[in-house]
Order: structure tokens, then sequence, then C-alpha cells
């Protein structure tokens, strides 16, 4: 019987996905056996029904096709197991270790595996901090960076760092987007009360890309109570984003208020020390799976100066190159990397032009680009037409004179004087170092 041999089946299944995947999303399963060729479970909610339909379907499906071949499908119901008749009947309640529900943690992404430099290290810090446990200091931990560059891994690496310190804490990951989804499904089956006491009762809450609920209010809404909720109870809250608080756009002013209350820290670029740094610690991970393979010198050199932007492009070319050089037999060589990795590297050559700089600063400084490109000298245009003047020199090839005839055609002095006037104050203004990084990286995204 299909009932006998789940047992079996979910354990070959932890094997498959990893313990805490399997904790949060198979263990939770009862099988109800087969009826008309259809396998049957039992899911403690909705959302793990949907969760594991959508995610873990043809695993399982494959599995139990290998014990019977009359199965044709699967089926998912929601519902507390019936309980029994009779004077004996007793009261069941859930065990007190039941797992919360939330995105499952990737078992790549720990501190250990993480590669650690000058653009992340504070980021890195205060992540480990948080993951020891203990009083808390900062609330929330608000971690800001561009695609790449490690905010998602910091997060799944607190969580499991918790687990691993700290079993008997609750511990909630997930993304603003399901968040909303559950919200949006407590409303709709009219559960709101164990929406609110699931994630009012947690004792680390972690939400990833927050920006997902700005302009949807009612989420917003929902979102507020719960972090004051748990910041009342003194329980911790990381969360990330793709930029500040306050420059994400038609989030409430009193959620960026409160996000800003703790400790914000803002994942750089990374730097070439850094890439190489990632290139050095994936190859000795891909050489686990694929062998000892050859890469001559200079190779590691020639990825970390080309492809700048997005660590997650770094990983995918380095792994490209195993897998090519596993297929084929040969050493990895900087012409067997230029012609395998040229799609790659042709993207990443992508030179920002100093009209895109232009019409970037403009959008971000909400002032007309004819304004950055006429006479006015009042302050609001002034600073961004300067740091407009900045970028352009930093991020193109063009000489001063070229920039200058850009805009409006100004003299090659005014540009520098310009360039110069950004650097100075980028040592003493914390906010137009902010606005610089972010136009960087909505500029190199």
């Amino acid at each position: 019987m299909v009932q006998d041999a789940w047992g079996g089946i979910s354990e070959e299944l932890r094997s498959e996905i990893g313990e805490s995947n399997h904790k949060n999303w198979i263990a939770p399963l009862e099988c109800l056996g087969v009826s008309d060729g259809v396998a049957k479970f039992r899911a403690p909610s909705r959302f793990v029904g949907d969760w594991v339909k959508r995610t873990y379907h043809d695993q399982i499906f494959a599995h139990l096709r290998a014990i019977s071949a009359d199965i044709s499908r699967l089926e998912f119901i929601v519902g507390d197991k019936p309980r029994p008749a009779g004077p004996q009947a007793q009261t069941m309640t859930a065990p007190a270790n039941d797992p919360l529900q939330g995105s499952p943690l990737d078992g790549r992404y720990s501190f250990d595996n993480f590669v650690v430099g000058k653009p992340n290290e504070l980021a890195h810090a205060a992540a480990r901090r948080v993951a020891e446990g203990g009083q808390v200091t900062f609330n929330p931990l608000f971690l800001y960076g561009g695609v790449g560059l490690g905010k998602t891994h910091l997060m799944h690496a607190i969580a499991w760092e918790v687990q691993a310190r700290h079993p008997g804490l609750q511990v909630l990951y997930l993304s603003a987007e399901q968040f909303m989804y559950r919200f949006v499904q407590a409303l709709r089956d009219r559960e709101i009360m164990d929406f609110k006491n699931l994630f009012r009762s947690v004792d680390m809450l972690m939400v990833d890309d927050v920006q997902f609920i700005a302009g949807k209010e009612s989420t917003q809404e929902e979102f507020f109570h719960t972090f004051n909720a748990l910041v009342d109870q003194n329980k911790q809250i990381i969360i990330s984003a793709d930029r500040a608080p306050g420059e994400i756009k038609d989030l409430e002013a009193r959620i960026s208020s409160r996000l800003q209350c703790g400790l914000v820290v803002d994942l750089h670029p990374t730097n070439y020390e850094l890439r190489l740094g990632i290139l050095q610690r994936k190859a000795a991970q891909f050489a686990q799976s694929y062998g000892s393979i050859q890469i001559d010198d200079g190779v590691f050199e020639f990825l970390a100066h080309k492809i700048t932007t997005n660590v997650r492009v770094l990983e995918g070319a380095l792994q490209r190159l195993f897998a090519f050089s596993s297929l084929i037999g040969q050493e990895v060589t900087l012409d067997m990397a230029q012609d395998c990795l040229s799609d790659i590297l042709r993207s990443s050559d992508r030179r920002v032009t100093v009209e895109e700089i232009q019409r970037k600063v403009a959008e971000h400084f909400n002032i007309r680009l004819s304004d950055m490109l006429g006479p006015k000298r009042t302050r609001t245009i002034a600073r961004p037409r300067q740091i407009a003047m900045y970028l352009a020199k930093d991020m193109t090839s063009r000489s001063l004179p070229e920039i200058g005839r850009r805009f409006g055609g100004r003299d090659h002095t005014t540009i520098l004087h310009g360039v110069r006037k950004v650097e100075e104050m980028r040592g003493t203004d914390s906010q137009l170092n902010e606005d610089i990084e972010l136009l960087r990286r909505l500029l190199e995204s």
C-alpha cells in the first residue's frame, strides 16, 4: 500500500530536498491512500498544499509511480484530522513544535559560503551579530543593495545559524510577495485572525524584497501592525530591499520611518578583490562536482575584471566553464573562456552613455532634463547637474570636452569643477553617497 510506503518515500525526499525543506513541506503531509488512481494527501493548510503542489509535485509523483503505475495524479486536501468517535473521543491539538510555513531555505547560503570584502563587510558583521541571538541590539536590521550582491544569501545564512544555535526559536522567512499572498488568502478565507496569530507569534521575522508591498495599501497596513507587534515584544525583524527605505516609491511614510529605526546597511557593488575571492571560493566548490579541472593563470583575473555588475552572473559564468571543460576534456584557458562566455562578456561590455546618466539623474531628483542641460543655477538644479557630470566622467570613456558638449555646450573646466565639487562633498555627505551609489546600481543593471 502507498500509505505503508510513504514513510520510506518521505525519507528519500528528505535526502533530495534537504532537511529544512522536508521539515517545512513534506513532513506535515499525511498520506491518505489511493482511490481511483488519485493519491490523496492531507495538508495542514491551503498554503502548504498549494506550495507542495507547485514545488514538489513531480518528485512526489515519480516516487509514487515507482511503487504503483496505477497512480495518475495527486490531490491535496486541507483540514484537520477527523476526531475519533464515541466516548473515548479526545480533543486533538497540534504539537508545540509544528513548523512555520515560510519560504524554503537554500543550503548553499550559509555564512561559511559567504565571501567577505570591503563592499559587504558591514552587512556581514551585522548579520552575524543578529544570528548570534541574545539581546536585540538593533531592530530591524535592514539590508539593501542591487541584484546579486548577497542580500538573500545573508538572510538565509541568518536563518540557518539561528536554527543551529537556538533550535527552539520560531524563525519565519518569506518574501514580501508571499506575505501579501498569504494575507489576501486569509482575507478571502476569513482566516485573518489565524494570519495575525501566526505572524505575531514568531521569534524572528525575515521578509525579503519588501519593496514589493509598496503601493499595496491593505498589505502595507497589515505589515505595519505586524511590525509594531513584534517590536513591542522585542522580537527580531530582518528586512531586505533593493534600495534604502526612503528611496522606495509608494511606501507609506510611517513604514519607511519604522524601517529606519534600526540599522540600515548598504551592500555596495563588488570590487575587483571581492569578485576574485568569490571566483576562487566557487571554483573550490565546483571542483567537488566536476572533479579536478585545470584553469590557466589569468582566467580568474580576466573574469573579475570583465564581469562587474552581478555576482550571480559571475558564478554562472564560472559554472559554465567548469561544465564545458568537463564535457570536452580540456583545461580552461583564456581563449576558451572568451569563446565560451562570449554572450556574457558582450553583455558586460555594455557602456553607459552620458544621455542615459542625464535621464536617470533627472528622474531620480525629479527635475526636468531641459533644466539640467539649461542655464539655471539654483541649488535644486545645480547639484543634480554636478552629480550627472561626476557619473559621466566616472562611468563613460568620454573626455571632459565631450561631456561638456552634452551638457548644453559647457566648457570642460565647468565639468571638471563639478566633478571635483562632488568628490569633495562625498567625504562628508552620506546622503550624497547613497544617491550616487543608487544611481550607479540603476545604471549598471
